[in-house]
């Protein structure tokens, strides 16, 4: 068996998600492993780094699979461009060495949140970026994100409670200013359903004034999803990045 990492970007607008579903054929996951199989000649099963949600879209989503023999990776990467709707692009494929799974080997991921600051919608962003035309106190924002870095239960910034566990360390919240666009972006080690969304409306929340900085410890301590702040929209999330750890040798045979 052959294993291979691909690179997907996509636009999410259109699509229930990444998730395979029964009920709908219209998810990442699913149309790329229709087009996938085509281009290998027998079905495949592809396993993603992690699930986004509908509306979410993805910088550099990674996902894996295994086939029987060595592919031509040029000849796959032009058949994918060729079948794959224009909003869905594989830009990277590579053979990694067998045991390699897109989620289970995953150490750390990115995400960026897009913020419209302008007192009308960008032409331009207004897909891709939140119209949020109150104005936001971004050093307060700043100031409160510092409490969410390091190992804590994030329970209360999730949608979900279906994991082991809901411990996750965050690495880094950094703030990008570029005119009326605010972007948030998130790196950490992993994240729980909704939790970049949930963590965005709560420093929202907090660039608005009404929670403060010192009220993350005690939403934390808490662990209720109540007292965190609101689940900014779909649309304004990227997953911009998944991390791998390095390995000493790649098997290309």
């Amino acid at each position: 068996m052959r294993t291979y990492k691909i690179i997907v970007s996509y636009d999410g607008k259109n699509y229930q998600g990444w998730q395979r579903q029964s009920t709908t054929g219209n998810t990442i996951q699913g149309i790329l492993e229709g087009s996938l199989s085509d281009a290998v000649g027998y079905p495949v099963r592809i396993h993603g780094s992690g699930r986004t949600d509908a509306g979410v879209h993805a910088l550099g989503q990674t996902a894996s699979f295994e086939v029987s023999r060595k592919l031509d990776e040029e000849n796959i990467l032009l058949s994918l461009q060729e079948n794959l709707p224009s909003d869905i692009c594989v830009y990277r494929i590579e053979l990694v060495k067998n045991g390699f799974h897109a989620r289970l080997s995953a150490a750390e991921k990115k995400y960026e949140y897009h913020i419209d600051r302008g007192i009308y919608p960008d032409v331009f962003w207004r897909k891709y970026a939140f119209h949020h035309p109150k104005h936001l106190d971004v050093e307060k924002m700043r100031h409160a994100a510092m409490f969410l870095l390091g190992s804590h239960c994030f329970s209360a910034f999730c949608d979900k409670k279906e994991e082991k566990s809901n411990i996750r360390d965050i690495y880094a919240i950094e703030f990008r200013e570029e005119g009326n666009l605010l972007h948030i972006t998130y790196h950490g080690n992993g994240f729980l359903y909704h939790m970049v969304r949930i963590l965005t409306g709560t420093l929202l929340e907090v660039g608005r004034g009404e929670k403060t900085a010192e009220d993350i410890p005690v939403i934390l301590a808490k662990k209720k999803r109540e007292n965190a702040g609101f689940l900014a929209p779909a649309h304004g999330l990227f997953l911009k990045e998944v991390i791998y750890k390095k390995t000493k040798t790649e098997d290309r045979e």
